[in-house]
């Protein structure tokens, strides 16, 4: 089975990141989306962060009607902070059935760089880049990239929670489900 591992660390996870792995099941030969939670990415710092169980939580309740979509918390066991090639390792090593790519936005592609043994990952999986506005996925740099022609929206996780610490709605933003459980949880209030 073809898995597309959508990393990130959905801060709160929003229509946005549903939309994206919907177009991908949709429109390429990807079978699953994972959404895989990381707890603490190396290039964000982690004060931002909400708990990455409930992070996980949220997450679960997002994609829990869709079998096509599963979160992941397949980073949470691992050292920390993430670093994708060890995941990717560890995946292909405990699921050799299964063929792994990922997925990724145009402005996470441009710092491809700057992460752990960057070589190895363009080398050796298929990366589906998805649009960013103000990001462009023009130099490839001898990865196996597919630039697909996902609607871009302008919400980032960013916004939701500034929204949210100034008491504005967040409506449309996320999913019902995952509003409730904000408020429920006072998540993101500062």
């Amino acid at each position: 089975m073809k898995i597309g591992l959508y990393f990130g660390s959905f801060n709160p996870i929003h229509q946005g990141h549903l939309i994206v792995a919907n177009y991908v099941l949709n429109e390429t030969d990807i079978e699953k989306v994972w959404m895989v939670v990381s707890p603490q990415n190396p290039l964000k710092k982690e004060n931002t962060l909400l708990d990455a169980y409930h992070r996980l939580h949220l997450v679960t309740l997002a994609t829990e009607h869709d079998s096509r979509i599963k979160a992941s918390d397949i980073e949470f066991s691992l050292p920390k902070p993430s670093y994708t090639i060890d995941t990717l390792l560890y995946l292909k090593e405990k699921y050799p059935q299964n063929e792994f790519c990922i997925i990724m936005g145009a402005d996470s592609f441009q710092n491809l760089p700057r992460w752990k043994n960057y070589q190895t990952l363009i080398k050796e999986y298929e990366i589906f880049v998805y649009p960013r506005l103000g990001y462009k996925a023009e130099e490839l740099l001898g990865a196996k990239a597919r630039v697909i022609d996902a609607p871009i929206l302008q919400l980032s996780s960013t916004y939701i929670r500034d929204c949210i610490a100034k008491g504005k709605s967040i409506r449309y933003m996320l999913p019902d489900v995952v509003i409730e459980e904000i408020e429920r949880g006072g998540y993101y209030k500062k």
